[in-house]
């Protein structure tokens, strides 16, 4: 009587297993996308070496992606766009100086997104946007875009309570994107040899690019007049 009951039970486990790998899936067919895109960039990388990667079959793949584009896009989604909503509630809900926010903009980037497989997309897009006009459409709107919003928000923010100097915040942006672009294009150029005490320590270099910019963008005090 034991024998029929054990043999429920492993049909169950591998029922629930299977359930449980099944659900896995798509999260693991989008690490092994992210991973070989940033190691080959997007051309090069086939959809049959992202399911091997992924322990599937390409027909798997495709049943959970239409295409190599749309795996893209879904890897986009899942890491940098898809935490936009969460960003800007942090913005919002900050209290300390605009300074203060800055500063922890540009350091919890570099620790969430730049030191992170992620911010190789930012090499793969620059190096291959122009061949894939869809997809640098497509990152424009779901990345570029609202990651400019964002710095443009921090920058008005601390213009309308007097702590910045007003300026052209078209350029303002760029001038806070310019070192994190930096960081992540040279992460992911020279590799495992692009940081070290010899070379870029990347929290030393955004706390001198962060004092950089802070210290043009300060409100300065009116010059004094000496009475003649």
């Amino acid at each position: 009587m034991s024998t029929p009951i054990k043999l429920c039970e492993i049909a169950a486990n591998v029922r629930a297993k299977r359930a449980r790998r099944k659900e896995a899936r798509p999260g693991e067919l989008l690490a092994a996308a992210l991973a070989l895109f940033v190691e080959k960039g997007f051309a090069a990388t086939r959809a049959e070496e992202i399911a091997q990667r992924a322990g599937v079959s390409k027909g798997t793949l495709f049943l959970y992606f239409a295409s190599k584009e749309e795996l893209f896009k879904a890897v986009v989604r899942e890491n940098i766009s898809g935490r936009f909503p969460e960003w800007r509630a942090k913005l919002e809900l900050f209290e300390g100086s605009t300074a203060e926010l800055l500063r922890t903009f540009m350091t919890q980037w570099w620790s969430h997104v730049g030191d992170t497989p992620i911010s190789g997309i930012t090499k793969l897009m620059t190096s291959e946007a122009s061949n894939f006009p869809e997809l640098a459409t497509f990152y424009e709107n779901e990345v570029i875009r609202p990651g400019d919003a964002l710095i443009r928000s921090i920058l008005q923010r601390g213009i309308a309570r007097g702590e910045f100097h007003t300026i052209d915040l078209k350029y303002g942006v760029y001038t806070v994107l310019a070192p994190m672009l930096f960081l992540a294009m040279w992460k992911h150029s020279f590799g495992p040899n692009s940081f070290g005490p010899d070379r870029i320590v990347p929290e030393e270099y955004l706390a001198v690019q962060i004092d950089t910019i802070l210290n043009g963008l300060g409100v300065r005090p009116p010059p004094t007049i000496t009475a003649k």
